[in-house]
């Protein structure tokens, strides 16, 4: 309770502040002329909350990291630079991005109870301002946090992913990938290729085989014990053991052989998946990824399809939420704040609960990726049409 206490006066302090500086920020995106002063004053408190909660939250969940690692960071002899540039740097956009939908509750819930609680809206209500137009101050900040969360989720933090993983593989605990098995996978028009198991120490596959097809028909069926990639080259494979059989019409010839090098379109990281690599991409990447490995016939691309749309829905859920979170705390209530903060906790907590369970469905399950990812939203959606509905007009 103490903790809580701390956090509810510190969220007073910054409501309590003058907003200069953000309102600063505002003027030259908005401008005075459509947006009446009451706009400025809920759009500069709104963002000025959610901003200081995700300051002080974030700076918590550094300080438990800290403790948690700093033994793993001292046995694995880790720099203090890279520990702060290279992962915390990192590690900061990509939780705030994560739990930005907590953020946008606490936010919400806290500075709209603080005016219920003062009957500020109450007087707003007084001069005539309905409770639709009262949320369009709401909707703009919602629509800002929402750009600047498709921004970073997209672009900035995939590329800091890249660095945030290669410290966590080297100094805190291994996630590369070391071998992969049953591969199969389209290399070129009609060509099949297909490894039983590869290990990526030596950059060998074992149990190879390439089958050619034209007109549906199998023209051409190559099999190997072993296939060894050429890292000097590029596509370049070094067969060896091999045997090929071509069909030509009623004949069959066969060929033997210890080695023969030949260029297949394909590179180990086409089938060798990293753990978390899906983060390193950005969006375009993401893209043509998961169209280029379909057209491929490789199967094992769910959690990219899942991180692919959960970027966009994520976008989205800012004025989900923004709406559950005004429509539940413009009223006047006993239990005042503090109710209003606990079921806002509660909801937001929730709907990063259904997010998780519905990808790990998509992931693991047969569900598409896309429907699953935006089952939270579409179940909150309900949620605030119903609490709209409820809430003082």
């Amino acid at each position: 309770m103490k903790l809580f206490d701390k956090l509810k006066q510190k969220l007073l302090q910054v409501n309590s502040s003058k907003p200069n500086a953000i309102l600063a920020a505002l003027k030259p995106i908005f401008g005075q002329k459509w947006l009446k002063r009451i706009d400025r004053y809920i759009i500069v408190k709104f963002l000025g909350t959610y901003f200081f909660a995700i300051a002080l939250i974030i700076s918590i969940a550094v300080v438990f990291d800290v403790n948690e690692n700093i033994d793993r960071f001292i046995n694995n002899k880790a720099p203090l630079e890279a520990i702060v540039f290279d992962y915390y740097l990192n590690f900061i956009p990509y939780y705030t991005n994560l739990f930005s939908p907590l953020f946008v509750f606490i936010a919400v819930i806290f500075f709209t109870s603080k005016l219920a609680e003062n009957s500020e809206i109450i007087a707003m209500f007084s001069t005539g301002m309905s409770f639709k137009r009262l949320m369009v101050p709401y909707m703009i900040s919602a629509a800002i946090i929402s750009a600047v969360t498709f921004v970073l989720g997209t672009e900035v933090i995939p590329t800091g992913s890249v660095t945030r993983l290669k410290f966590e593989e080297l100094y805190k605990k291994k996630k590369s990938a070391d071998y992969a098995r049953n591969i199969q996978l389209e290399v070129d028009t009609g060509v099949v290729a297909y490894m039983e198991r590869y290990e990526n120490y030596n950059k060998t596959g074992y149990r190879f085989s390439l089958d050619k097809f034209e007109d549906h028909k199998l023209v051409s069926h190559l099999t190997a014990r072993r296939v060894t990639y050429d890292t000097a080259s590029y596509h370049k494979w070094i067969i060896r053991d091999y045997m090929i059989r071509e069909m030509r019409g009623m004949k069959e010839i066969i060929t033997r052989g210890d080695r023969i090098d030949s260029i297949i379109k394909m590179e180990p990281q086409d089938f060798l998946i990293t753990r978390g690599q899906q983060e390193t991409m950005t969006s375009p990447q993401l893209r043509d990824y998961i169209q280029k490995q379909k057209q491929r016939g490789f199967a094992n691309i769910k959690e990219f399809e899942v991180e692919y749309h959960r970027r966009i829905a994520m976008s989205f859920a800012a004025f989900i939420l923004t709406a559950i979170g005004l429509s539940l705390s413009s009223r006047k209530v006993k239990g005042g704040m503090g109710l209003h903060l606990g079921i806002g906790l509660a909801l937001s907590f929730s709907y990063i609960l259904f997010q998780t369970i519905s990808s790990t469905f998509a992931i693991n399950g047969n569900m598409p990726p896309a429907i699953a990812v935006w089952i939270p939203n579409i179940l909150y959606l309900f949620i605030a049409i119903y609490l709209y509905h409820k809430a003082p007009k």
